[in-house]
C-alpha cells in the first residue's frame, strides 16, 4: 500500500512545466493515468472471463462433443465456421465498380458526393470533438459551467450506433458468409477503444492541430506494426515519405508561437496520450488486416468489431457507475446531448461513407480526400477556436501533406508498373 501511495503521489511530477486548467486536475478522478487503468481493469473484468471460457472450450473438444441449443452461439463465438470457408471466393466481396456503362458526368456526381459526405462527417465530427472535450456547458454570468470528462462515454456513444448501422445494414443487404470466430473481433476492438479514449483524452492537453498532425504520422508506427503483426514488407519510398512526416511533425511541435495559451501549449501528458493513440490504433489496422483473410465484408468487420467495443465499454462504466454520472450531465445540458448524438451520427456515417468510396474510385482517391480532410481540419479549428501557427510550424503542415501526396502518387505509379510487368517480377525491391 505505501508503494501503491508512493507511486501515487509521483505522478503530479509528470505534469512539472505543464500548463493545465485546474478545472481539469480537480481529483485524481480525473487524472488521465488513473482513469486509464480504472478503464483497461474494467476491460479486464471481461476480457480474463472470457479467455479462460475459449480455453475451456477448446481443451475440451467442444467443437465435436458440444450438443444443445447453445452450441451454435459456441461455435460462431469461439470457433467459427469450417476452416474452408476462410479461403473460398464465393462469398467475397465484388471487385470495385468500374464506370464501364455510367457516364462521366454520373461518376463525378458520384465522386462528388462521397467527397462532400466525407468532409461534412469528418469535419464536422472534429469540430464537435473539440468543443465537447475542450469547452464549458452551461456557463451563465454567476456560473462558469461545468466540463464533461469521461471520454469512455463518448466512445460508448460513438460504438453503440456504429454497431446499430451496421447491424441493420447486414441485416437488410446480401453478405459474405462468415467464417472468423467472433472472439478474433475483440482483440481489434480493445484496440480501437483504447485508441479513441486517448484521441478524446488528449485533447485536454493538447491542441486540435496538433492532434491531426499526429494522425496524419500515424503512417510510421502503422509500418512498424506491419513488420511485427504481419511480417509486411514496404518499399523504399514509404520509408523516405515516412521520414518526411516525422521531419515535418517536428517542425510543427517544435515550433513556438507567440502568446501561447493553455488551450496550445503541448504538454508532456498529451504526448503520451498521443503516442497511446497512435500505437493502438496502428494494431487495430493491422489486426483488422490479418482479420480479413476471413473474406468478411468491411461492414461485418464494422458490426464484428463494435460488438466487443460496446460490451467493453458498457461494462466498464457499469462498474464505474459512470454511465448514470454520464446520462444525468445530458439530461442537465441539452446542448451536449445533441453535440454527443451528431458526434455518434457523424462517426457512423463516416464509416459508411469510407467503405462506399473504396469500393467505388480505390483507395488512392479516398486518400487524396482524406488527407484534404486534415488540411481544412486544421485550418477550420484555427478558424474557429482561435489557435495560432507559427511559419515554421506551417512550413512543417505543408511537409506532412506533400510527404503524403507523395505516398498517394507513388503508390498509383507502382500499381501501373506492376500491372506491365511480366508475371513474377517485382518493380522495386522492398525491405
Amino acid at each position: 500500500r505505501f508503494c501503491l501511495l508512493l507511486v501515487l503521489a509521483s505522478l503530479p511530477m509528470m505534469a512539472t512545466g505543464e500548463e493545465i486548467a485546474p478545472a481539469l486536475q480537480d481529483s485524481w478522478g480525473d487524472f488521465w493515468l488513473f482513469r486509464f487503468f480504472v478503464n483497461a481493469a474494467g476491460y479486464a473484468s471481461i476480457v480474463v472471463p472470457g479467455f479462460l471460457l475459449i480455453q475451456y472450450f477448446k481443451r475440451r473438444n467442444y467443437l465435436d462433443t458440444g450438443r444443445g441449443i447453445c452450441f451454435p452461439v459456441i461455435k460462431s463465438c469461439v470457433f467459427g465456421s469450417e476452416v474452408k470457408s476462410v479461403h473460398q471466393d464465393d462469398g467475397s466481396l465484388p471487385p470495385r465498380a468500374e464506370p464501364t456503362e455510367s457516364s462521366t458526368a454520373r461518376q463525378v456526381f458520384k465522386l462528388f458526393c462521397c467527397a462532400a459526405g466525407l468532409q461534412a462527417s469528418y469535419l464536422t465530427w472534429g469540430v464537435l470533438q473539440e468543443r465537447v472535450m475542450t469547452r464549458t456547458y452551461g456557463a451563465t454570468e454567476t456560473d462558469p459551467g461545468e466540463k464533461f470528462k469521461d471520454s469512455q462515454f463518448l466512445v460508448f456513444m460513438n460504438r453503440i450506433l456504429a454497431f446499430t448501422v451496421a447491424g441493420l445494414y447486414c441485416a437488410l443487404t446480401k453478405q459474405p458468409r462468415h467464417g472468423a470466430p467472433m472472439y478474433k473481433y475483440s482483440f481489434a476492438s480493445l484496440s480501437n477503444i483504447l485508441s479513441s479514449w486517448c484521441q478524446y483524452e488528449a485533447l485536454k492537453y493538447i491542441s486540435f492541430p496538433t492532434q491531426v498532425l499526429a494522425k496524419a504520422s500515424k503512417v510510421i508506427p502503422v509500418m512498424m506494426m506491419g513488420k511485427l503483426v504481419s511480417r509486411k514488407s514496404y518499399e523504399y519510398w514509404e520509408y523516405l515519405t515516412a521520414a518526411l512526416i516525422s521531419v515535418g511533425v517536428s517542425m510543427f511541435l517544435l515550433s513556438s508561437a507567440p502568446n501561447r495559451t493553455v488551450s496550445t501549449v503541448t504538454t508532456f501528458s498529451g504526448i503520451v496520450l498521443l503516442a497511446g493513440y497512435i500505437i493502438f490504433d496502428s494494431f487495430t489496422s493491422n489486426w483488422q488486416d490479418a482479420l480479413f483473410t476471413y473474406k468478411m465484408s468491411p461492414v461485418q468487420m464494422m458490426f464484428g468489431v463494435n460488438v466487443f467495443s460496446c460490451l467493453f465499454t458498457v461494462g466498464s462504466l457499469l462498474e464505474q457507475g459512470a454511465l448514470l454520472e454520464s446520462l444525468h450531465f445530458m439530461a442537465r445540458h441539452s446542448e451536449f446531448t445533441a453535440h454527443a448524438m451528431l458526434l455518434s451520427v457523424c462517426s457512423a456515417c463516416g464509416q459508411l461513407f469510407i467503405f462506399y468510396t473504396i469500393n467505388q474510385f480505390g483507395a488512392a482517391v479516398f486518400t487524396i480526400i482524406m488527407t484534404l480532410r486534415q488540411a481544412f481540419a486544421i485550418l477550420l479549428s484555427c478558424l474557429i477556436y482561435g489557435h495560432t501557427v507559427t511559419v515554421v510550424g506551417g512550413l512543417g503542415i505543408a511537409v506532412v501533406f506533400m510527404a503524403l501526396f507523395l505516398r498517394v502518387y507513388a503508390r498509383s505509379r507502382m500499381k501501373k508498373r506492376s500491372k506491365k510487368l511480366p508475371l513474377g517480377e517485382t518493380p522495386v525491391q522492398k525491405v
